[in-house]
C-alpha cells in the first residue's frame, strides 16, 4: 500500500509540474476507487494539482474533505489562494491555521510582495521573527524585494547583514534579490559589488543590473552589459528581452539632449538589433515582448516603425493600444491619439486608467489643456494618476494657480494624495511663491506620512527656498533618514536662489564627502555660485572635477562653465572651452555671445553671432538679447539696428521688451535721441519702466535735460518708489550746476520716503575666498 501511495504521489507531482489537469483527475478517480481518499499525503498533492490548474473550487473541496489535516494540508490551500491572488481568503486561512511553519510565513510574505503590498509583507515578516521563526533563503529574497519596492535602504542593508550572518550571500536566489534591491534604490555601486561577488550570475542577475543602470541614466553601461550577457552565453528569455527594450527606450527619451547624443544613437541601433534577435529566438509572438518593442519605438519617436510593429502583432491587448496613444501624445499629435482611442473602443477594448492618463498627457504635451480638462471632467471616477496627470499639465504650462485649485478640489472629494500629487502641488506653490498654501500641503504630507519621502522632501525644500525660508528648508533636509542627489541639489539650488552662494558651495563639498555622486544639475548649480561669487579659483577646481566625472559634454554644465569664466572676466578661458565642445546647441552659442557682451567685446560677439548663423544653428530671442547688448555696450549702433531689423524678417523671432530695451540703450549711448523717441512712441512697451530708465541713464551721460524730464516723469508715474530716476535726474542737474533743481529732486525723494539701496563690490583673494564691500 505504501509503495502504491508513493507511485501515485510521483504521478501526481508529474501532473502538477505539467499542469496536466485531465490526467490528474484520472489519478484522482483511481485514488477514490482504491479507497485511498483518506490518505492525507495524496490529498495534499491533489489540492496542489487543482490549484496549479486554476481549479480553485476542486482544490477547496479536496481540502475540506481531508479528515486529518496536517500543516502541509493548510499550506497547500494557503498557497493556492496566494497564487490565485485571493489575499483576503489567504489571510483568513492563515489566521485560522492551528499550526504554522516557515513555509506558511513564506507563502504569505511572497504573495503580498507579488501583489505590491510590500509594507504589509514587511509587517508580516517582523511578526514572524518575533514568533521565533528563522528566515530561509525564500523569506530573505521576498523581504529584500519588499525593501527595494519601498526604497528602504536602511533596513535593506540590515537584511544584507543577516544574509551574510546566515551564510547565504552565495545563494543565487538571495544574491539576485539583494542586487535587485540595491539597483531599485539607485545604489549601483553596491549592486555591482554584489554582482562581482557572484560565482555564476544568471539571466535574472543581468536583467536586474541592466534595469538599475538604466534607472540611474547609465544607459550605455546597461546596453554594454546586455552585450556581455550575450558573449557569456547567458540564457535570454522574454523578461531579458523586455528589459533591454526598456533600456533602449530610456535612451530614446534623450532626444533633445546633445550630451547624451551618442547614448541615444547607440541605444537606437542596439534596439533594432535586439528586435532582430527577438525574431531569431522565436519571441515574435510573445505579447509582453512585443509591447516592450512597441514602447521602445514610440520612445524613439519613430511612429512609422511603431505603426508597422502594431499592425503586424498577432495579438494585442489594452497595453498595446495605450503605448500607441502615449507615443502620439509624445509627438504632440493629439488627433492621432484620439483616433487610436476611438479604434480601441471599436475593436471592443475597454479603456483603463492608463488609457485616460495617456490621453490627458497627449493633450497636455500639445498645449491643449482645455481638451485635457474636458476629458478629465468626463471621467466618472478619476484615479489618483489621472488627477496627477491633470496637475502636471497645469504645472508644465505655468498655470500654478489652477494646479493648486485642482489639488484643493481633490481634497474636497476625499481623494487620497500620493507622493506625485504632493510634489507637483508643492512645486506649483513654489512657482508662484504661495507660502501659506505650501505650508498647508506640508501639513497634509505630515498627516499622510509622506514628509520623509525623498520626492516630497525635495518639493518642500524647493518651496521654502523659493519663499526665502532657507532655515526651514535646512530643517527638512537634516531630518531626512535617507538623502538622494535630488535632495542635495534642491538644497544647493535653494541657497543659490537666496544669494547664499558660499553655503551652496559648502553643501557641494559635503555632498561629495558623503559619497554622493554629483549630477549635471549639481555641477551647473555650483558653477553658477562660483560665477556669482566671481571666484574663478573655485570655478577652475570644479571644472577639473567635471572633467574627471565625465560631464564635460553636458549642455547645461557646458553653458554654466562658459558663464562662470565670462563672469569672472576670463573670456578667453570661456572661448577655449567653447571651441572644444563637440556638440553646440543654441544655449551654448548664446552663453558665449553673452559672455563677450558682458565683457565689452562687441566685435567678437557680432562675429560669433554671424558664425552661429553660418553654422545653421537657429537663433532664438535670447541670442538677440545677447548680441544686441554687445552692440549697445560697444558702440556698434548701426550693426545692432541691422540685427534688430533682421529678427522677424529673416529669423521669425518677434522683438519683445528686452530687444527694444537694447536698441533704445544703443541709440541713447550714441546720442541718437530722436530715433530713440520715434521708436519708443511706436513700440508696444512704452508703459514699461525699464525703457524709460535706460533712456534717462543715457540722458544723464549726454546731459539732455528736456528728454530726461520726460523720462523721469514717466518713471515717477509708473514706479513712484524706485530711487533710480530721482538719483539720475538729480545727477544730471548737479553736473550742469543747477543746484536748486537738484535739491528739489532730493526733497521730492525725501517727501515720498524713497530710499537708495547701497551697492556692493567683490574682491577675491588667492585662496578663492571672496568678500564684499558696500558702497
Amino acid at each position: 500500500m505504501e509503495s502504491k501511495s508513493t507511485h501515485l504521489a510521483n504521478y501526481l507531482q508529474f501532473c502538477i509540474d505539467k499542469k496536466a489537469h485531465k490526467a490528474g483527475k484520472l489519478i484522482h478517480a483511481f485514488i477514490l476507487r482504491n479507497g485511498l481518499a483518506f490518505n492525507t499525503f495524496l490529498s495534499n498533492r491533489l489540492v496542489e494539482l487543482y490549484s496549479k490548474c486554476s481549479n480553485m473550487s476542486y482544490a477547496h473541496q479536496m481540502f475540506d474533505e481531508i479528515p486529518r489535516k496536517d500543516v502541509y494540508s493548510w499550506n497547500a490551500i494557503l498557497g493556492a489562494h496566494c497564487k490565485a491572488g485571493n489575499l483576503q481568503d489567504a489571510h483568513e486561512l492563515f489566521v485560522k491555521m492551528p499550526e504554522r511553519n516557515i513555509v506558511s510565513w513564506n507563502c504569505v510574505i511572497s504573495a503580498l510582495v507579488r501583489n505590491g503590498m510590500e509594507r504589509k509583507a514587511l509587517d508580516v515578516y517582523d511578526t514572524m521573527i518575533l514568533e521565533g521563526f528563522l528566515p530561509t533563503r525564500f523569506t530573505l529574497a521576498s523581504v529584500l524585494s519588499a525593501y527595494g519596492g519601498v526604497l528602504d535602504i536602511e533596513h535593506g542593508r540590515r537584511c544584507h547583514g543577516l544574509v551574510v550572518k546566515m551564510g547565504l550571500e552565495r545563494n543565487m536566489y538571495v544574491s539576485n534579490a539583494l542586487l535587485s534591491m540595491y539597483a531599485k534604490c539607485g545604489l549601483i555601486r553596491d549592486a555591482v559589488q554584489v554582482y562581482d561577488d557572484m560565482l555564476e550570475p544568471n539571466e535574472v542577475t543581468f536583467t536586474a543590473l541592466m534595469s538599475g543602470l538604466a534607472q540611474t541614466d547609465r544607459v550605455l553601461e546597461a546596453l554594454q552589459l546586455f552585450r556581455l550577457m550575450l558573449r557569456k552565453g547567458i540564457h535570454i528569455d522574454s523578461v531579458s528581452l523586455s528589459s533591454i527594450f526598456g533600456v533602449c527606450a530610456r535612451g530614446g527619451l534623450r532626444e533633445f539632449d546633445t550630451f547624451y547624443l551618442n547614448d541615444r544613437l547607440y541605444s537606437n541601433v542596439t534596439g533594432k538589433q535586439v528586435h532582430c534577435l527577438t525574431i531569431k529566438l522565436g519571441f515574435e509572438k510573445d505579447l509582453h515582448v512585443n509591447n516592450s518593442l512597441l514602447d521602445m519605438y514610440t520612445k524613439y519617436g519613430d511612429m512609422n516603425a511603431a505603426e508597422q510593429v502594431f499592425s503586424n502583432l498577432p495579438e494585442v491587448n489594452v497595453v498595446s493600444w495605450n503605448v500607441m496613444i502615449a507615443g502620439y501624445g509624445q509627438k504632440f499629435q493629439t488627433w492621432k491619439a484620439i483616433e487610436y482611442l476611438q479604434r480601441m473602443c471599436q475593436f471592443g477594448f475597454e479603456p483603463d486608467d492608463v488609457t485616460y492618463i495617456n490621453m490627458l498627457a497627449a493633450c497636455v504635451k500639445s498645449g491643449d489643456i482645455e481638451t485635457g480638462r474636458q476629458m478629465f471632467d468626463s471621467m466618472s471616477f478619476p484615479s489618483v494618476s489621472s488627477w496627477n496627470a491633470m496637475l502636471s499639465g497645469y504645472f508644465q504650462n505655468g498655470n500654478y494657480k489652477e494646479a493648486v485649485k485642482l489639488f484643493r478640489e481633490m481634497q474636497f472629494q476625499n481623494m487620497q494624495s500620493d507622493r506625485t500629487t504632493l510634489t507637483i502641488t508643492l512645486s506649483s506653490c513654489a512657482g508662484m511663491g504661495f507660502l501659506e498654501a505650501g505650508k498647508q500641503i506640508h501639513a497634509v504630507s505630515l498627516k499622510a506620512a509622506f514628509h520623509i519621502d525623498i520626492y516630497v522632501a525635495s518639493g518642500l525644500i524647493g518651496l521654502y527656498s523659493k519663499c526665502g525660508k532657507t532655515e526651514l528648508a535646512k530643517n527638512i533636509f537634516y531630518k531626512m533618514p535617507v538623502l538622494d542627489i535630488v535632495c542635495w541639489n534642491s538644497m544647493m539650488a535653494g541657497f543659490s536662489q537666496n544669494s547664499l552662494d558660499k553655503e551652496a558651495f559648502t553643501f557641494f563639498k559635503q555632498m561629495r564627502q558623503y559619497g554622493m555622486f554629483p549630477s549635471h544639475f549639481s555641477y551647473a548649480t555650483v558653477l553658477s555660485c562660483c560665477a556669482k561669487l566671481s571666484s574663478s579659483f573655485q570655478g577652475k577646481q570644479v571644472h577639473a572635477l567635471i572633467t574627471k566625472d565625465g560631464f564635460i559634454g553636458d549642455v547645461f554644465v557646458g553653458s554654466a562653465l562658459i558663464d562662470m569664466y565670462c563672469k569672472c572676466g576670463d573670456v578667453d578661458g570661456g572661448r577655449q572651452f567653447f571651441d572644444i565642445m563637440a556638440c553646440k546647441n543654441t544655449v551654448i552659442w548664446n552663453e558665449m555671445i553673452h559672455g563677450y557682451a558682458q565683457n565689452g567685446f562687441g566685435d567678437e560677439a557680432v562675429s560669433l553671432y554671424k558664425e552661429m548663423i553660418a553654422s545653421g544653428e537657429k537663433p532664438d530671442d535670447i541670442t538677440f538679447v545677447a548680441v544686441l547688448t554687445a552692440c549697445s555696450h560697444s558702440g556698434l549702433t548701426d550693426a545692432g539696428i541691422d540685427i534688430f531689423n533682421s529678427m522677424e524678417q529673416e529669423h521669425g523671432v518677434e522683438p519683445v521688451l528686452d530687444h527694444y530695451t537694447c536698441i533704445i540703450d544703443s541709440l541713447g549711448r550714441a546720442g541718437r535721441f530722436e530715433e530713440a523717441e520715434v521708436l519708443i512712441d511706436k513700440m508696444p512697451y512704452k508703459d514699461d519702466p525699464v525703457i524709460w530708465e535706460v533712456l534717462l541713464s543715457s540722458c544723464r551721460f549726454h546731459a539732455i535735460v528736456t528728454l530726461a524730464n520726460r523720462a523721469a516723469d514717466e518713471l515717477f508715474r509708473l514706479d513712484p518708489h524706485n530711487a533710480t530716476p530721482y538719483v539720475l535726474l538729480g545727477n544730471i542737474y548737479s553736473s550742469l550746476g543747477r543746484w536748486d533743481d537738484a535739491r528739489t529732486v532730493r526733497d521730492l525723494m525725501s517727501d515720498k520716503q524713497v530710499m537708495k539701496n547701497p551697492g556692493y563690490s567683490w574682491i577675491e583673494y588667492k585662496s578663492g575666498d571672496a568678500c564684499s564691500h558696500g558702497g
